[in-house]
């Protein structure tokens, strides 16, 4: 009897440290979670440990805010994979992150928790995205925040492979929490950013603001809420331009730049002057590559440059304010100085035709209609228009 009992205690004691064992493993990721909330480096090193742990290959964590999802990956392959699937099936039409929001579930679930096997067979995102690319198998969690973002921790592995364990599963429902504290504190701290960047600009003398999905705004220095409401408007959805021409270019640049169509927008917009203020150029910048490792809620850096009156910019300054070419520019900068299409194309050397060709692509690039639009803003007109 007592040999009997002593065998089945040492069979239980290898348990018992792997046990022991797995617990400091996931004592030791839950640290590393949190720290990654800080310094967002190590978010893949993190996301490769969480993989490992579910018996996946890939790890993904990210926000998902207005259809916009924004992600970082275990790996750079993996990113791009999963962003290209999010470039041709967004939030909106993508079955799997609509059954995932929908589902509601306060924990982990798999693809066969929202799909079935008959719909997986005909899906085309498995079909023709996720099992050609080696995938096609995952678990997943959604966690409503506050602010309205909702954060993702998403495991891949390959289809061939099967569902992922009830085991694994029951691990990553444990770290669960641990994922929803990290990523509040990972918005907060971006938000943090984003008002040190707004300040930084207003320290230069620059309205300016950070804005995040769609245009909102993260944060705005006094200099640009100073415009509020005679130039810019503070939406609930996006920044808006009281003037509705620039309105529509701004919205439209913002509408690219979610879909990193950065070349299809104009992202130097012309506000014409108004009751208590110059002509005004709107400068946007995309936040993209590293640079989303600093500001990682942000879509977009604006600023607002007023074009001060009586002073004629020469053809560098508008070249740079405007994003023309150097030929686009000189003619400008002649327009401006009062010269007519046919004087300015003598001075440069090209014939008319050519000027006025130009001259409709620098109107069309400063966001005004008219020759005399143009004059105005560069000048500094009190009214244009």
């Amino acid at each position: 009897m007592r040999a009997a009992k002593a065998r089945r205690k040492d069979e239980l004691l290898p348990t018992v440290a792997s046990q022991e064992s797995q617990l400091i493993d996931e004592n030791q990721l839950i640290d590393r979670i949190y720290e990654a909330a800080i310094v967002s480096e190590g978010w893949p090193e993190v996301l490769r440990a969480t993989a490992e742990l579910a018996g996946c290959r890939e790890a993904l964590f990210g926000t998902i805010l207005n259809a916009e999802a924004r992600l970082t990956a275990s790996s750079a392959a993996f990113e791009n994979t999963y962003n290209d699937i999010m470039l041709r099936l967004p939030v909106p039409v993508n079955q799997r992150s609509l059954r995932l929001l929908a589902n509601r579930h306060a924990g982990f679930i798999t693809d066969t928790d929202v799909f079935t096997t008959e719909e997986i067979a005909t899906e085309p995102l498995y079909q023709e995205m996720l099992i050609p690319s080696g995938y096609g198998s995952a678990v997943a969690t959604a966690i409503a925040c506050p602010s309205g973002d909702v954060i993702v921790v998403h495991c891949e592995r390959g289809f061939d492979e099967g569902t992922v364990e009830p085991e694994a599963v029951a691990s990553l429902n444990r770290l669960r929490p641990h994922f929803a504290r990290a990523g509040l504190l990972a918005r907060r701290l971006g938000l943090e950013r984003a008002r040190a960047a707004a300040q930084a600009l207003e320290m230069m003398g620059l309205p300016g603001a950070v804005l995040g999905p769609g245009g909102r705004i993260l944060s705005a220095n006094s200099l640009l809420t100073a415009l509020m409401p005679t130039v810019f408007r503070d939406r609930p959805a996006r920044l808006g331009i009281v003037d509705a021409a620039a309105d529509r270019m701004l919205e439209t640049a913002m509408a690219a730049l979610a879909y990193q169509a950065h070349d299809a927008a104009v992202r130097s917009i012309a506000i014409p002057a108004g009751q208590g203020h110059p002509p005004i150029v709107v400068h946007l910048s995309p936040v993209t590559g590293r640079a989303r490792d600093v500001f990682t809620l942000a879509s977009a850096i604006l600023v607002a440059t007023p074009v001060l009156p009586h002073r004629v910019p020469g053809a560098d300054l508008i070249e740079g304010l405007f994003d023309l070419t150097p030929a686009e520019a000189k003619l400008a900068a002649m327009i401006a100085a009062g010269h007519a299409p046919r004087q300015a194309a003598q001075r440069l050397g090209v014939t008319e035709g050519t000027a006025r060709t130009t001259l409709k692509r620098v109107l069309a690039k400063t966001g005004v209609h008219r020759q005399s639009d143009l004059v105005g803003m560069l000048q500094g007109a009190a009214k244009l228009g």
